[in-house]
C-alpha cells in the first residue's frame, strides 16, 4: 500500500468523519420532526415510532456481522456498498408516499449504517499510524458531536420552513462526497485483499444471524405494538414468547460456535458486563430525550419545531466542553470513580426532568436537560474505556461489535418501552420517572461490577 504522506489520509479522516456525522445525525434528526411528519402522511402514534424504530432496529441487528463481513469481502467494497444502500435508502425515506414507505426506507437506511459503520473504523485503523490515531479519532468523534448537537435544530429548520423530506434527502450530497473521497484517496492494503480472499465462508454466523433478527423483531414488535393490540391479545402474545425463545437459541448457538456472531462468553467478565449495561442505558435515556422531549414541547407545550429543535440543542452543547473533561478524570483516576458519579447525576437529571414536566414549564424543562446533556460523556466515555481494557487484546473488535450491539439495541428498546408507556398513560412525565429509575437501577449494576475494586484477603486465623 502506499504510504499515505502526501494529505490523502486527512481526506479519508474527513469522509470518515463525515460517515460517523450521518450515522448520529439520523439517530438524532428525526425526532422535532416526528409530529409534522405524522401528521402529512397520515400516520398513527404507533407508527410514528416506527420510523425512529426501524432505523434502530435493523442497525442492532446487522452491525456485528457487517465487521466479519468486511474481513471476507474487503473493507473498501462493502463500505462503498453500504454508502450506496444508506444514500437510496435517503433518497426513498424523502420520497416517500405513505407511512409504510418511510418505515421500510428508514429500515433500508439503518441497513446502510450497519454496513458502514464498522468499516469506517477498520479504515481508520488502516489509514493512520498508531502514533496518529488517537488524534483521528479525537477529530472524528468531535465531528460526530457536532452532527449529533445539530441533528434537532437541522430537523425543525427543515420540518417547519422547508418540509421534512429534506432531513432525508440533505445525505445525499455528503454519502456521494464520501464515496468519492474514498474512491480517489483510498488503496486497500493488499494483504487484506490476500486475507480476504483466504476466508472461509463458514465464518459468516448465518444461523446466528437470521435467530438474532428474528427473535429481536418478534420481541420490539411486541412491544412497540401492545398499546395497540392489548399486553393480553394473542398476536402480543405469540410475538413475546416468541422473541424471547428466538434469542435463547441465538444465545446456545453463539455459545457452542467456534467463530461466533457476537461472543457472549465476554459477559462472564463483570466490567465488560456492567459497562455494557450502562451503554445500553446511556442509549434509552439519548433516545428519549431526542424523541420524546421533542414531541413534548410540540404536543404539550405548543412549541414550534424549530423551539423544540434548539432546546435539545443547548442541551447537547455542554457535551462538546464535558467529554474532554470525561476523559482527563478517566485518565486520572480510572473509570469507575467518574462514571458513578456522572451516571448517578445522569439518572437524577432525568428524574428532574419528568418532574418538571408535570409542571408544564418551558424553563423549568431546560434546567435538568442541561444537566442531562453535561453528563452524557461521564456515561459514554468512561465505560467505554472499561469495558475495552477488561478483555483481553486479541478479543478487542468482538468486544466492540458486542458494545456497539447493546447500545443501538438500548435505543430499540426505548422507543418501544417509552412509546407504549405513553400510549398507556398519556403522560410524557411517566416516561422519564421510568427511564430515571431504570437508570439508578443500572447505577446500582454499575456499583457492583465495574472496575470493582478487589476484596482484601481475608486475615490469617489466629493461632
Amino acid at each position: 500500500m502506499p504510504r499515505m504522506d502526501d494529505g490523502r489520509k486527512w481526506w479519508i479522516l474527513g469522509a470518515m468523519s463525515g460517515v460517523l456525522g450521518l450515522v448520529v445525525l439520523d439517530e438524532t434528526v428525526v425526532g422535532v420532526a416526528l409530529a409534522t411528519i405524522q401528521a402529512d402522511l397520515a400516520m398513527t402514534q404507533v407508527a410514528s415510532h416506527w420510523v425512529v424504530n426501524a432505523y434502530l432496529l435493523s442497525f442492532a441487528c446487522l452491525v456485528a456481522i457487517s465487521g466479519r463481513l468486511g474481513d471476507s469481502l474487503g473493507h473498501k467494497a462493502l463500505f462503498l456498498a453500504g454508502v450506496a444502500v444508506f444514500g437510496l435508502a435517503s433518497l426513498g425515506s424523502g420520497s416517500a408516499p405513505s407511512g409504510a414507505w418511510l418505515i421500510a426506507a428508514r429500515a433500508l437506511q439503518g441497513v446502510g449504517a450497519a454496513i458502514m459503520f464498522p468499516a469506517c473504523w477498520a479504515i481508520m485503523t488502516g489509514v493512520f499510524q498508531p502514533a496518529q490515531r488517537g488524534v483521528a479519532f479525537g477529530i472524528q468523534t468531535t465531528v460526530g458531536g457536532i452532527f449529533m448537537s445539530m441533528g434537532p435544530l437541522v430537523g425543525g429548520f427543515f420540518a417547519q420552513e422547508i418540509s421534512w423530506r429534506w432531513i432525508f434527502w440533505i445525505n445525499l450530497p455528503v454519502t456521494a462526497a464520501i464515496a468519492a473521497v474514498v474512491l480517489a484517496a483510498w488503496v486497500e492494503p493488499p494483504r487484506e485483499k490476500h486475507a480476504s480472499a483466504a476466508r472461509r465462508r463458514g465464518s459468516i454466523d448465518l444461523r446466528g444471524l437470521v435467530t438474532l433478527v428474528a427473535g429481536l423483531t418478534a420481541l420490539v414488535i411486541a412491544l412497540m405494538q401492545s398499546a395497540d393490540w392489548g399486553w393480553g391479545a394473542p398476536a402480543t402474545l405469540l410475538l413475546l414468547c416468541g422473541g424471547i425463545v428466538l434469542l435463547a437459541v441465538f444465545a446456545v448457538f453463539e455459545m457452542r460456535r467456534r467463530e461466533p456472531l457476537i461472543e457472549l462468553g465476554l459477559l462472564r467478565i463483570a466490567t465488560f458486563t456492567g459497562g455494557n449495561l450502562v451503554f445500553f442505558m446511556f442509549q434509552f435515556g439519548k433516545v428519549a430525550v431526542f424523541v420524546f422531549v421533542a414531541l413534548y414541547l410540540q404536543d404539550v407545550l405548543h412549541k414550534s419545531p424549530i423551539d423544540a429543535g434548539i432546546v435539545i440543542l443547548i442541551a447537547v452543547l455542554p457535551t462538546l466542553l464535558t467529554s474532554l473533561l470525561a476523559g482527563r478524570l478517566t485518565d486520572r483516576f480510572g473509570a469507575r470513580r467518574p462514571l458513578l458519579i456522572g451516571l448517578l447525576l445522569h439518572g437524577s437529571a432525568i428524574v428532574l426532568l419528568g418532574v418538571a414536566m408535570t409542571g408544564q414549564s418551558y424553563a423549568l424543562v431546560i434546567a435538568p436537560l442541561v444537566v442531562w446533556g453535561a453528563t452524557m460523556p461521564f456515561v459514554s466515555v468512561c465505560p467505554r474505556r472499561a469495558l475495552l481494557s477488561a478483555v483481553p487484546e486479541a478479543k478487542i473488535g468482538q468486544a466492540s461489535g458486542v458494545n456497539l450491539t447493546v447500545q443501538m439495541l438500548g435505543g430499540t428498546v426505548s422507543v418501544a418501552l417509552c412509546g407504549t408507556l405513553l400510549l398507556t398513560t398519556g403522560n410524557y412525565w411517566s416516561v422519564f420517572l421510568m427511564t430515571g429509575v431504570l437508570t439508578f437501577l443500572v447505577w446500582g449494576l454499575a456499583w457492583l461490577t465495574v472496575e470493582r475494586p478487589a476484596r482484601p484477603e481475608a486475615s490469617a486465623a489466629a493461632p
